[in-house]
């Protein structure tokens, strides 16, 4: 995946937002709250997500993907994928979206119904 299939895949998401900060890396978010992050990179632009328990532990010691630096480290269940070959397009996609939910599900109520609007 680049970081434009990227970009754009989280742009489509209702109500996500974008943002550029922590040394460029592009920001996605839903409610105020992150659901992802593109990092460029030259060889392969990386991709950080949440993800639930049970995929973290599936998931983090997958060829090419990894607990999210920073994040994992706090005890957060988030994964990047950083090199090849990690996951099709597809399966990361999927992965971004059901990160999205999850943020979203975690938002007040309230803030759920005004971003439904």
């Amino acid at each position: 995946m680049t970081l434009d299939d990227f970009n754009a895949f989280c742009r489509a998401l209702p109500a996500a937002t974008h943002v550029v900060q922590w040394g460029g890396s592009d920001v996605w978010k839903v409610g105020g709250k992150v659901f992802a992050i593109g990092i460029p990179n030259i060889e392969c632009p990386a991709f950080t997500f949440k993800v639930s328990p049970i995929a973290f532990e599936i998931l983090k010691d997958q060829p090419g993907l990894r607990p999210a630096p920073y994040l994992a480290s706090r005890g957060l269940k988030w994964i990047q994928h950083h090199a090849e070959p990690g996951w099709s397009n597809n399966e990361l996609r999927d992965l971004i979206g059901d990160s999205y939910r999850m943020i979203f599900d975690a938002l007040p109520k309230k803030k759920q119904h005004e971003l439904r609007i």
